[in-house]
């Protein structure tokens, strides 16, 4: 079963941000409205256009987006 964006996110959280993805995800961890069980680009794209002030550019979140549709589908494979 496929992770949400949120919660393959998550695995990138860190007491001490390492790089611009795991930075990203602490901020969103505390976002309490970051639309948590999405899978829709367009959706969570749009939400943080409107609500991303912590984002220093859109760019770090299709990065991310990257690395989950890689790493998501090919667990697809494996389940």
């Amino acid at each position: 079963m496929t992770k949400s964006f949120y919660h393959f996110l998550m695995k990138f959280r860190h007491p001490e941000p390492i790089d611009k993805i795991s930075e990203f995800a602490n901020h969103a961890y505390h976002d309490h409205d970051f639309p948590k069980n999405s899978f829709d680009y367009d959706r969570i794209s749009d939400y943080l256009e409107l609500n991303g002030y912590y984002l220093e550019s859109m760019r770090i979140f299709d990065e991310a987006w990257e690395l989950y549709l890689v790493q998501e589908d090919k667990k697809s494979y494996i389940e």
